[in-house]
């Protein structure tokens, strides 16, 4: 009988900052999302404290400094080497690995004969050599891996390790019918309206469900969640990692822009930050959107959204294609008399690189620019985001978001390095 488990780390965003800060163990810590805007990452400490997650700062502020909350700015360049560290690790535990996200992964235990005292020596190894808690799941299917996971996670008693199957079938059912549906994984909010309409609200009524009915209300995707409910494995990579058929990527600044030159860096890197995208999951764009919208909570404000759609002359993953694409569009609807708030780039139109069909009257790829686009992302991988980046993107740094309780990028960047005295 095959076993998977999963492996997450436990308020990870958070983790990451205390392990270069040991003075933080057992405080209170929360991160911020992009301009310091709102929370979205809480410590256990925090939790406890009664901060709600994704409130605006503003309406905790005092809270947090009430009760001495360390508060950081979202620190991606950290969060994402950390979480590669973190896999690096896991990945020598499991007989197979797939990463579900950027503090998650799945792992085959096929063939480990004591998965309990396995899964808690890869626990104590993850926190040994990248300093991250984490908490295993295991099951015989990704769903009841991650309800695993959950129940570790929840009940102290466990130290961060359970297994589905260790529990008898009436305890299963009996934790299942204390589940809303809505909390199983892949079920949404939506969803779960629809099925309580059907009069299904737990897992355990997920579960006892027809499954060919389920299908015929719903879709395939419900169908095989009340499989893998009942033990069968039918969820693969295919299905959590499907290629996405847009990539969107934008941000509100951190104060009114009005030049075109500022709008025009951010577009830039909007357009570079879609492409990168884009070429990891091997794919080519036929159509570059581009936004850029004023603060509809600035009545006072002259008001304006501009939108406008630019067709490429062929396919294409270059950064320099679609950046030149992006900013044709800016062009024609940015308007000199507004000052705006926030800007994004859509890619749309995405074909397959080894399925895509050519255009007749585009250019055909040519070689250099792709060996030029793989370097610039090796480097980047390697050295760290931005390392390398379009002349475009620089024409004015006053796009940038606020980040004034970021921590140091410990890990990529030479001259933030932790120094030992």
């Amino acid at each position: 009988m095959s076993s998977l488990a999963l492996v997450d780390g436990n308020s990870f965003y958070t983790s990451c900052e205390r392990v270069f800060r040991p003075d933080l163990a057992g405080k209170p810590i929360i991160v911020l999302s992009n301009n310091d805007g709102c929370v979205v990452a809480r410590s256990a400490e925090a939790k406890a404290l009664g901060i709600p997650g994704f409130a605006p700062y503003h309406q905790v502020e005092a809270l947090c400094r009430h009760h001495g909350v360390a508060v950081f700015s979202s620190n991606y360049a950290l969060y994402g080497d950390m979480s590669r560290r973190m896999m690096q690790v896991i990945a020598r535990w499991g007989v197979s690995q797939e990463v579900y996200s950027i503090d998650e992964c799945f792992l085959g235990l096929d063939g480990i004969t004591d998965q309990r005292q396995h899964a808690a020596n890869l626990r104590a190894d993850v926190l040994l050599r990248v300093g991250i808690p984490c908490c295993v799941g295991i099951g015989r299917s990704k769903t009841l891996a991650k309800l695993a996971n959950h129940v570790a996670k929840t009940r102290p008693q466990c130290q961060g390790v359970f297994g589905w199957d260790w529990l008898t079938p009436h305890y299963q059912d009996l934790l299942l019918s204390r589940l809303a549906v809505g909390e199983v994984w892949g079920i949404g909010r939506q969803l779960a309206s629809r099925l309580a309409a059907c009069g299904i609200h737990s897992a355990l009524a997920l579960k006892h469900a027809d499954a060919a009915n389920i299908q015929r209300q719903f879709n395939v995707v419900v169908a095989r969640t009340v499989a893998e409910l009942n033990g069968e494995a039918c969820i693969g990579p295919d299905d959590i990692h499907a290629d996405k058929q847009q990539l969107i990527s934008s941000r509100s600044f951190a104060r009114q822009v009005s030049d075109f030159d500022t709008l025009a860096s951010a577009i830039s890197h909007h357009a570079a930050r879609c492409a990168e995208k884009l070429r990891r999951q091997h794919g080519l764009a036929n159509l570059v959107g581009v936004s850029i919208r004023t603060n509809r909570f600035r009545e006072q404000d002259r008001q304006y959204r501009g939108w406008i759609v630019v067709a490429l002359p062929g396919p294409s993953s270059d950064s320099a294609d679609l950046t030149r694409a992006a900013l044709a569009g800016l062009r024609q609807i940015y308007r000199e008399d507004c000052s705006y708030k926030k800007a994004g780039v859509v890619l749309m139109g995405l074909g397959s690189t080894t399925h895509g069909q050519q255009s007749l009257l585009g250019s055909a790829a040519n070689p250099r620019r792709q060996q030029l686009m793989h370097t610039l992302d090796r480097i980047n991988r390697q050295f760290g985001h931005g390392t390398l980046r379009l002349a475009a993107e620089n024409l004015h740094d006053g796009w940038a978001m606020r980040q004034e309780l970021r921590s140091p990028r410990w890990t990529t960047q030479w001259d933030e390095l932790p120094r030992v005295r």
